[in-house]
């Protein structure tokens, strides 16, 4: 999607306010509750625990995710589109560990819940090569243990371009044919270029996009942004990002 498209996007969404938030109101009606209790969003959040992730940086992704989760119009999308969320690390081939399991976020005050969870996960996963690829490929395997929704997301973060496993963007192809739906964010502390290579190499499917960020406050703010979109904006009103998207 073009950047300024998405941009006018994001400033619709977070001007208008109301008890509910404007994300709710959006998400409602577009009619993303799904009919017999079922969800309407499965999300798989893959955070980068690979050797070029130092320490600080997987713990600014942690307290970031739960900082996002925290924010009430994030927490208002969320539950508007009754999601699955399920939250992982990763690093070399094979290696994709799930660190929360498929959690339901029907409420508001689930997100909350879903933070301290991440606040109280135990520290210190470090990981080796940065393998996207294989993450790819991992993490849409998850949607067949707990994620069945309409609407399947993998939602992955790295400061790094892929140096093992599968091409990552072979790995987008394969599972972007399952009509999964894969958008990235980018740090771009070690690679300015990085937003680029994840246009070309990582996200693909309808309405695929990716933020990028340079610090913790603007991971936040980018996450707390990409989020909303992922709730709000239906795939077949986004125009696709991804050459492999059909």
């Amino acid at each position: 999607m073009p950047r300024a498209v998405l941009s006018a996007l994001l400033v619709l969404l977070m001007m208008a306010g109301s008890s509910m938030g404007a994300a709710a109101r959006a998400a409602e009606a577009a009619g993303s509750k799904t009919p017999g209790g079922k969800a309407g969003v499965a999300l798989v959040l893959a955070l980068d625990g690979s050797a070029s992730i130092t320490t600080g940086d997987l713990e600014f992704q942690l307290q970031g995710h739960a900082a996002a989760f925290r924010d009430p119009a994030v927490a208002d999308a969320l539950a508007s589109a009754d999601a699955l969320v399920t939250l992982a690390a990763y690093s070399g081939p094979n290696s994709l560990r799930v660190l929360i399991p498929w959690t339901r976020l029907a409420k508001p005050e689930d997100a909350g819940r879903l933070a301290g969870r991440i606040d109280a996960l135990p520290r210190g996963f470090q990981g080796d090569s940065t393998a996207i690829g294989s993450a790819i490929v991992e993490a849409a395997k998850l949607f067949d243990r707990g994620g069945k929704a309409p609407r399947q997301v993998i939602d992955l973060v790295s400061n790094g371009f892929s140096n093992g496993g599968i091409d990552p963007a072979e790995a987008r192809d394969r599972v972007t044919r399952r009509g999964i739906i894969i958008n990235g964010l980018a740090i771009l502390d070690e690679f300015p270029w990085l937003e680029e290579y994840f246009e070309e190499n990582v996200i693909g499917g309808p309405g695929s996009f990716v933020k990028s960020a340079m610090d913790k406050d603007s991971f936040v703010a980018s996450l707390r942004q990409k989020l909303i979109l992922e709730m709000v904006a239906l795939p077949d009103h986004m125009p696709s990002q991804s050459a492999a998207a059909p």
